[in-house]
């Protein structure tokens, strides 16, 4: 198993994976339709997406956290 300090990095990893996946499918789709390659051409859509998804995520990620952070309504005890 992977050591609890990775987990940002690995949060970060997996969430641009499976929204890269899902994303690339939607718009390679969307942009040529379910042509007779869509396999290759997603396939390469999602692997250009995943480069740039998974840096984004690491720097977006702390931004996002900080900004929940706001608008969640705090307990009072």
């Amino acid at each position: 198993m992977i050591h609890r300090k990775y987990q940002n990095v690995l949060f970060a990893f997996f969430m641009a994976l499976f929204m890269s996946c899902f994303m690339s499918l939607v718009i390679s789709i969307f942009n040529v339709g379910l042509v007779d390659n869509i396999l290759h051409v997603w396939l390469h859509a999602w692997g250009f997406a995943f480069v740039v998804a998974f840096p984004s995520v690491m720097i977006v990620a702390p931004t996002v956290r900080r900004l929940v952070a706001l608008v969640i309504h705090k307990d009072e005890c």
